[in-house]
């Protein structure tokens, strides 16, 4: 009995771990699809030489110095939903609309990932435009960003509470960068990269389940 109860454990184990990226039948149904298997990077690449990022339990675990995960395909209008844990202490973010960088920070729009660290900004933050100064989870605790992107507009929900719609000011009246994007003429509208951040040794943030839903252009 014990043998066959611990088969059956291992046997429950390994499906989870293999499925958990699988989004449900309803979520499928509404367009919404997995791009991350749990298992590889595939469709993934990192933008520095230093590991930063490996895979356990059907997890991305972010560890050592700072690197960033671009998920490598240009995105315009969608949808994002993504678990994310950080460590006590840790600091971490999720970028949208990101240029690639090979080897420093994304130019992009970063959802801040803090729930302890010194940073004052905390997680539910758009890094450097809205600031949230107390994080609506704990340390080592899983919660869920659903961010949408649609023209010039940025959703931010935690946990299927909306935290705010922000709407680019840089919109009015202009058009999206050409050629050369960087921090100053920046757009939501723009095309750009889904990065996952590793930001220094003392973090060690986790990311599973990652869907995608793309909206028209």
């Amino acid at each position: 009995m014990k043998r066959i109860s611990t088969l059956f454990l291992a046997m429950g184990f390994f499906t989870l771990t293999v499925t958990a990226s699988e989004p449900t039948e309803e979520m499928k149904n509404d367009g919404w699809v997995s791009i991350f298997d749990g298992k590889t990077f595939e469709g993934w690449k990192k933008n520095e030489t230093y590991e930063g990022f490996k895979i356990e339990n059907g997890c991305i675990i972010g560890f050592g110095g700072r690197n960033h995960l671009y998920y490598m395909e240009e995105l315009k209008n969608f949808e994002l939903k993504i678990d994310v844990k950080i460590n006590q202490g840790g600091n971490s973010g999720v970028f949208v609309k990101s240029q690639w960088n090979d080897g420093g920070w994304p130019i992009g729009f970063e959802l801040q990932v803090n729930s302890s660290q010194r940073d004052p900004q905390k997680t539910g933050t758009l890094y450097n435009i809205i600031k949230i100064f107390k994080a609506p989870h704990g340390d080592d605790e899983w919660f869920t960003y659903h961010i949408i992107c649609n023209g010039n507009t940025l959703e931010c929900r935690v946990n299927d509470n909306v935290l705010y719609t922000y709407v680019d000011p840089m919109e009015r009246g202009s058009n999206p960068p050409e050629g050369k994007i960087t921090n100053e003429n920046k757009r939501i509208s723009q095309k750009g990269y889904i990065s996952l951040q590793q930001h220094d040794k003392g973090s060690t943030p986790s990311f599973r389940n990652i869907y995608l839903k793309k909206l028209p252009d």
